[in-house]
């Protein structure tokens, strides 16, 4: 099965396709985390990334499939999270067309929606754990008091720079206006399932889960 995870930055994709991949055997495609495995094996795919990014340049839509060709064509048990990407109509045309060729399809399109003024506040307490990923909030669900992941044990404790306020209402203005028109898109296409963003984990996981049957 393949999906695509919509939603703001924020919104929790991060943590739901975590849950996917150990529940379900998915395989996640996270652009900047196959941007980064490019660069760091050497392939010629990723010696193309290496050299535009050290060109100051944006990665192009044809790297970015290219890279997808290369895991997709890797397979996966369960199938692909496509986290990220499409963030464009082209995108999302090259992706359709890509996964014909390799006789694979889209299955469903998750739109976790949320309110902005929730989500404000929900992410400008947010920190991570800099090993594993767990998500921590300093509200909801603060750091254990020895300041050690309960998930893996580390103390690398970090919080995004552009976790503030004013930035964050900056990022979603992008995704906004970026993102909106795939709403549509995949509407008419009958593959958009929009669910509550800023339900609790485990109702986000169970909404996920209906979908995805």
């Amino acid at each position: 099965m393949n999906i695509i995870l919509l939603g703001p930055p924020g919104a929790g994709k991060g943590t739901q396709a975590r849950h996917l991949v150990e529940t379900r055997g998915m395989v996640q495609l996270s652009t900047g985390d196959m941007l980064r495995d490019a660069q760091a094996s050497g392939s010629e795919m990723g010696k193309k990334v290496a050299e535009v990014i050290a060109r100051g340049e944006l990665v192009t839509d044809e790297i970015v499939i290219g890279l997808i060709r290369e895991k997709i064509a890797e397979g996966a048990e369960g199938g692909f999270i496509f986290d990220g990407f499409p963030r464009t109509l082209g995108q999302a045309d090259a992706l359709t067309d890509l996964l014909a060729e390799m006789g694979q399809s889209l299955d469903a399109v998750v739109e976790m929606a949320v309110d902005d003024a929730a989500l404000v506040a929900r992410i400008t307490g947010r920190s991570t754990c800099g090993d594993c990923g767990e998500v921590y909030h300093d509200e909801t669900k603060p750091w254990p008091a020895d300041g050690k992941c309960a998930n893996c044990g580390s103390g690398n404790i970090k919080r995004r720079a552009d976790d503030n306020e004013e930035s964050l209402k900056t990022r979603l203005m992008e995704y906004y206006k970026k993102t909106s028109p795939l709403i549509g898109y995949y509407y008419a296409k009958g593959k958009l399932n929009k669910i509550d963003g800023l339900a609790s984990i485990d109702e986000v996981q169970a909404s996920i889960a209906k979908v995805l049957g």
